[in-house]
């Protein structure tokens, strides 16, 4: 992925698994939702969840279709069951229809700010991780929340820096299956969506 000056930066390939549903509209366009199926290289395959405007939107073939979409990685609260939930989505601005299905794609650049203490921890296998929440400014005064996973080295460098301090993710968008304990005792199949961050620096103002 090339350098870019924005703050938020996503590209993603997969298979788009079932036709757009219409999400909600906003300032008079209408917006529709899709989940796209994108393998790693080990075989998992994240599903994603790309929202995108009526004019793509309309262009899209059929489900099946391996598609590229560009675009970033947006947060929204959604009130659910007397709280609130966090959600995230892939907005797509650029989305083309992919001959070579070979040829996976997921990479996502974010310069933002932490904005809770990092939460640092070992795996039962004694590997490093670092759970941060990052704040990723975009225009209107507006701000998306987005949860990254950091690893090794990098978890022990995010571990150390405070609250406010600024830096710049590269990484994948990934999704993860859990389980929820819901207030009457029974147990709800959930997936959450992260970054998993291969490289974290600095960033210069």
């Amino acid at each position: 992925m090339q350098a870019n000056p924005e703050t938020n930066r996503v590209e993603i390939s997969g298979r788009m698994q079932e036709e757009p549903l219409f999400s909600h509209t906003l300032y008079g366009e209408a917006f529709y939702t899709f989940s796209l199926a994108a393998p790693r290289l080990s075989g998992v395959v994240d599903m994603l969840p790309v929202t995108a405007g009526e004019r793509l939107a309309r262009a899209l073939p059929k489900a099946g279709q391996t598609l590229y979409v560009a675009g970033q990685l947006r947060s929204y609260n959604m009130r659910q069951n007397g709280g609130t939930r966090l959600l995230l989505t892939v907005f797509a601005r650029a989305i083309a229809v992919l001959e070579d299905e070979e040829q996976a794609i997921n990479e996502i650049v974010l310069t933002g700010f932490i904005c809770k203490p990092p939460i640092y921890r070992a795996t039962p296998l004694s590997r490093e991780i670092a759970d941060v929440l990052l704040a990723v400014n975009r225009p209107y005064h507006k701000s998306d929340y987005l949860p990254v996973i950091v690893w090794g080295r990098n978890a022990r460098f995010v571990s150390g820096l405070a609250v406010g301090a600024k830096i710049v993710v590269q990484g994948r968008v990934q999704s993860r299956e859990y389980q929820k304990t819901l207030p009457d005792g029974s147990v709800a199949r959930r997936v959450a969506y992260e970054v998993s961050a291969a490289t974290v620096e600095p960033a210069i103002s």
